[in-house]
């Protein structure tokens, strides 16, 4: 057998087989075709019907979701009907907020399970999720079951298996399942994946993206930290955070759409910080003894894909070294390149090449006033007003009420939630058995051959209210 299929069948059978699962990889039947969920309904380009006000409900209301709340009272046609979240005070709180711009939502608090009944209530459209990441797959089926759309933060799953569950589900009810990639919508992602529609960069050859962010302390910071889970997230060796990095590098190679990720390799350093950091505050905090013996993910991680038409894609992790911000955002091609980070001095968003410089300021504005995507050109300086990471936060909201309200395909389905969330636990495999390749599944099952890239041109949208 090829290399590559022995590795499926016998390598995962250490790690998978009869049913169990390791280290959140599901075993060797989820790479044989004969045992793939069959696609039972397109998403990709699917446009539900409309709605004309988006009624909508709020799980988890800690650093994202109380920004969701923010942003979401400068839309029209959208009510706040209820809100979730298990610290009472919060929920209370956001209530309170939403109150102060007309929304009157309802609480559900005092148990794990409150949001179950948030979920169950037949007067709400939209179901947006902001909890910790061990939730968010549970979270978005049950939604989808009750008959609602899912907007749910990144990453939309952490398993192979519930990756498959949200395409099977949102595949059987018709109901979108959005992973909130806010990436996608800052203004420099936007021109390069305008500028890459309109053949600028010619053939695209290669592209990166990464996640490096210095949050070493936040992640022992028990305020900020539910039940620490942050912390406990990282003791999954692998990219752990990959869809900041590869969901806009993925639209601009049309991934699930033309073009589909075929394997990956990953490596990993050691942990040089964390653990250190871990038994340094159990000697003095109990709270932390449960992890003074735990391992931890290393420092950076790199994982390469290779995609079907022969692209290649770099992804990085590492959100514990002092190092500047980065999510790298390059791209290659035959007749050009386009870099984000660092980000240039002269104020502009990004560097463009047409040969082995990046083009002057001038030459850079003429451009990125040649390339301007229709959205920042309808909405742009709104959002910058609003804010929320620059105003990428808000424009990813706008679009998302916008197609709900139109009756529009979204820009994130499902296939997209699910292929750019399960580079991390297929990363995770990769790292525990010496970087070896591992397959990445394709959960379009072959619809990618014939799926549309995303529009970028607003032609049936555009018309959601904003208010003054």
């Amino acid at each position: 057998m090829e290399k590559r299929q022995f590795l499926k069948i016998a390598g995962l059978t250490g790690i998978g087989l009869a049913g169990k699962v390791e280290k959140g990889l599901a075993g060797a039947a989820f790479f044989d075709s004969n045992a793939l969920p069959k696609q039972t309904f397109n998403m990709s380009g699917y446009a539900a019907p409309k709605i004309d006000t988006v009624r909508i409900g709020y799980i988890g209301l800690g650093n994202r979701g109380g920004g969701a709340i923010k942003r979401i009272v400068h839309l029209d046609n959208v009510q706040v009907l209820a809100v979730a979240d298990i610290v009472t005070e919060k929920a209370t709180a956001a209530k309170k907020q939403l109150e102060l711009s007309g929304h009157s939502p309802e609480v559900y608090s005092g148990s794990k399970d409150a949001w179950k009944k948030l979920c169950e209530r037949k007067d709400l459209d939209l179901i947006y999720i902001c909890t910790p990441w061990n939730l968010h797959a549970p979270m978005a089926l049950y939604a989808m079951e009750q008959g609602k759309h899912v907007a749910v933060e990144i990453p939309a799953a952490t398993t192979v298996s519930d990756c498959w569950k949200l395409v099977e589900t949102s595949e059987r009810t018709k109901k979108h399942c959005m992973m909130l990639e806010n990436c996608c919508y800052d203004f420099f992602e936007l021109l390069t994946l305008n500028m890459a529609r309109q053949g600028f960069f010619g053939e695209i050859v290669h592209v990166e993206g990464a996640y490096i962010h210095d949050i070493f302390d936040s992640l022992f910071q028990k305020d900020k930290r539910f039940d620490l889970w942050r912390l406990r997230e990282n003791e999954r060796n692998g990219n752990l955070y990959p869809t900041h990095g590869l969901g806009p590098i993925a639209q601009i190679l049309d991934i699930n759409r033309g073009d589909k990720m075929d394997y990956l390799v990953s490596m990993s350093s050691n942990d040089f910080m964390l653990g250190a950091k871990a038994k340094e505050l159990a000697a003095k905090d109990g709270d932390f003894k449960q992890f003074a013996t735990k391992s931890f993910r290393g420092n950076m991680n790199t994982t390469t894909i290779k995609t079907n038409k022969g692209k290649t894609i770099m992804l990085q992790h590492d959100v514990s070294s002092p190092r500047p911000y980065s999510r790298l955002h390059l791209i290659s091609g035959t007749k050009g390149a386009a870099q984000k980070y660092p980000l240039p001095e002269d104020g502009t968003e990004g560097r463009i090449s047409t040969g082995h410089e990046w083009l002057k300021e001038p030459e850079f504005k003429a451009l990125e006033q040649k390339y301007q995507p229709e959205i920042i050109k309808r909405v742009g300086e709104l959002a910058k007003k609003v804010g929320g990471h620059g105003g990428m936060d808000f424009l990813m909201d706008w679009r998302l009420i916008d197609c709900l309200r139109n009756g529009l395909p979204l820009d994130q389905d499902v296939y997209d939630a699910a292929s750019w969330s399960v580079i991390s636990p297929l990363s995770e495999w990769s790292v525990a058995n010496k970087s070896n390749s591992i397959d990445v599944p394709d959960f379009t099952n072959g619809s990618w051959k014939k799926n549309k890239p995303v529009d970028t041109t607003l032609k049936n949208g555009g018309n959601t209210g904003v208010k003054s």
